[in-house]
């Protein structure tokens, strides 16, 4: 029997190793075969029950990669000389919970703090996540965590991230380019969070094909979002009927994951933030979640801590007078 097993192209030489490792330790591994890799495409000659079980096996190096971001010699022996449903536990049991995935060249990307494992657990059982509170504190950062796993653990199909763009008016002509051109500083957060997620040809290949899509909250209207996990961040620059709009998009089997700052509202004076009215008012639907973010998950500089303590202060003091 001959097979050809095709891999995306960004995973070949992550699932080879380097200078082809595992590739030869699969040749000792498998001695009966004839195994020969070249660009993303593994051949395999040998007899029907060897190169089925080879095929199995090496589907699990590719699941393992995804997960993962790499491939050692130790991986390669262990899943070939495990059972299958043996493998997932291994996979899945010996590592800290707090791991949501290992991003580019192997990097732990976990949950820190209170909240932010709260934010985990709450996706776990609710299908709509609201997550608010003051800059720094990682909602942006864990909910694209949470959406790459699912999409890793093929859980979706798709991630949608979303932005209002609120200086979109006349200050955005301004600007050099096209469309795209034009937006993508107002959204440049979620692609720096993807970035450290996943390989950037894997990212590249995902935008290609809008398995991630990556577009300003207007884009959102009048579309059902199935099958995805999807994140609107700076809720708070949302108008009530944007979030409206918003939010009655879910679809089947879908994740929302809604996250803002109402200490940095850019709204024009005259218009309520949507997101401040959505905590009000859905807070007691069965489903949805709000998790309140405070300087205690502040993961950025020590500094940014004490300046939210005194713009909080600050503000404080102007609503007495």
């Amino acid at each position: 029997m001959e097979k050809t097993i095709y891999l995306e192209t960004h995973m070949a030489i992550g699932v080879y190793g380097k200078n082809n490792g595992n590739i030869e330790l699969l040749t000792h591994i498998y001695p009966k075969l004839k195994i020969a890799a070249r660009g993303n495409e593994v051949k395999v000659i040998g007899e029907d029950s060897e190169v089925e079980l080879f095929e199995q096996r090496f589907q699990l190096l590719q699941i393992h990669f995804e997960r993962f971001g790499r491939v050692t010699e130790s991986d390669v022996l262990n899943i070939t000389s495990a059972e299958d449903d043996t493998f997932y536990r291994l996979d899945n049991g010996n590592i800290n919970n707090d791991i949501l995935l290992h991003g580019r060249e192997g990097r732990i990307i976990k949950a820190i703090t209170y909240n932010q494992k709260k934010m985990v657990e709450s996706v776990e059982n609710h299908d709509m996540v609201f997550a608010i509170g003051p800059a720094g504190t990682g909602k942006t950062y864990t909910a694209v965590a949470l959406a790459v796993r699912a999409l890793k653990n093929r859980q979706v199909r798709r991630i949608i991230l979303t932005r209002p763009a609120v200086e979109a008016g006349e200050n955005l002509g301004f600007l050099p380019g096209d469309l795209k051109d034009k937006l993508d500083p107002y959204l440049q957060p979620l692609y720096d969070a993807l970035w450290d997620m996943m390989p950037m040809q894997k990212l590249l290949s995902y935008m290609e094909d809008k398995t991630i899509e990556i577009a300003p909250l207007a884009f959102m209207r009048g579309r059902t979002l199935d099958n995805a996990y999807v994140i609107l961040d700076e809720a708070q620059n949302a108008t009530k009927s944007q979030l409206k709009m918003f939010l009655t998009r879910m679809g089947k089997n879908a994740k929302f994951f809604i996250t803002g700052d109402l200490t940095q509202v850019d709204l024009p004076r005259h218009q309520q933030s949507g997101l401040l009215l959505a905590s009000q008012i859905l807070k007691e639907i069965k489903g949805i979640e709000f998790i309140y973010m405070n300087q205690s998950d502040v993961v950025r500089h020590h500094l940014v801590t004490k300046i939210i303590d005194r713009y909080e202060e600050y503000d404080g003091k102007q609503s007495l007078h």
